[in-house]
């Protein structure tokens, strides 16, 4: 199948929701500097990233296809929990949620006659978590490249004690938002098959 964008992530998880939805691509990622700015707002943070990222891979291919772009973010207050440094990072992030509400931001940015732009905000709920759990958890390697150590399509889906929102969001591509996106550019999305 001819490529219909280009997806500017390395991410499995958003080459797997794209193949759900049967949107062509080719993958280019770029890599930036993913550190928030002083006051930065959770929001402003994954749309300035998204939008970063979209523009570099942009700038980088010259035009031709569209190229698409996202950004996720586990929000706890105000903090942004990004991927986990290390083994002890990974163990704080776990442990802040444990119990608690946080909030996912996926931000979706697609560069192609226009630029457009969507994010989903997402609630999530976390159970209480033990220590041998979050201790068990790391040593399965799942929370090593996820924001805020989980995965809830993975293993991590046991924390999960409600979610309000986009399951798709969370995970790091937001369907709804990003069919959007790829609609007003004109990209079919649910094609016949001839």
């Amino acid at each position: 199948m001819t490529a219909q964008i280009i997806l500017a992530s390395a991410s499995p998880r958003r080459k797997e929701l794209l193949d759900q939805i049967k949107v062509a691509y080719r993958v280019h990622p770029v890599d930036l500097d993913e550190t928030p700015l002083p006051n930065e707002m959770p929001l402003d943070y994954v749309q300035r990233l998204a939008a970063e990222k979209s523009a570099a891979c942009m700038a980088q291919l010259g035009s031709g296809l569209p190229v698409l772009a996202a950004d996720t973010a586990v929000v706890l207050g105000d903090l942004i929990m990004g991927k986990p440094k290390d083994r002890d990072d990974a163990f704080t992030m776990l442990r802040l949620l444990s119990g608690k509400m946080h909030r996912v931001y996926s931000a979706i940015s697609l560069r192609g006659r226009e630029h457009g732009q969507a994010v989903s905000i997402t609630d999530v709920t976390f159970r209480i978590l033990t220590e041998d759990e979050i201790a068990a958890y790391w040593q399965s390697g799942e929370p090593v490249d996820k924001a805020g150590s989980y995965a809830i399509q993975g293993l991590g889906g046991v924390f999960v004690e409600s979610i309000s929102g986009s399951f798709s969001g969370v995970v790091g591509l937001p369907l709804f938002e990003t069919a959007e996106l790829l609609i007003r550019e004109g990209i079919a999305i649910l094609q016949l098959e001839r």
